[in-house]
């Protein structure tokens, strides 16, 4: 997984590119990449960004812009399928089944990606490395339980 986590902007959206370059051609691809795929044929909205390397290398999606960050978003999705192979942290497994039971698989995903996207910011923000424990009472709040899960 250390190939997702590039320093430079270009190098990380590159991975993107070179991945689905890869997928069109039919070429065999790891694990990792197949993931890769599984998230953006999720995506449809972002295949032409992925299908003209010089946009995707340049865009900017800052915040002031109003555009949500195509590769950010994917690479959250991708993080929740590492999370989810894992079972980390432990019951994610368990509580993303039962978001699915709630909501179709796109919400419940997108419910995740919200979690971790504000844990990674508030990480960010505070100079700190993500606590992913934080992350299943995001999950129970997102489902109306109480944050300790109590009763649940």
């Amino acid at each position: 997984m250390n190939m997702l986590y590039g320093s430079k902007r270009e190098t990380y959206r590159q991975i993107f590119v070179q991945v689905w370059q890869r997928y069109q051609r039919q070429e065999a691809l790891d694990a990792m990449e197949k993931r890769m795929v599984s998230v953006i044929l999720a995506h449809p909205e972002y295949h032409p960004l992925l299908e003209d390397p010089d946009l995707a290398l340049s865009a900017d999606f800052s915040p002031e812009s109003g555009r949500s960050n195509p590769f950010a978003h994917m690479g959250l999705h991708i993080a929740l399928l590492e999370l989810l192979a894992a079972d980390q942290p432990p019951g994610m497994v368990q509580l993303f089944e039962r978001l699915r039971s709630r909501y179709d698989q796109e919400v419940a995903e997108h419910r995740v990606v919200e979690c971790l996207g504000a844990l990674l910011w508030q990480a960010q923000r505070e100079g700190r490395s993500p606590d992913l424990e934080g992350l299943l009472p995001c999950l129970r709040r997102s489902l109306g339980w109480d944050p300790e899960g109590e009763g649940n």
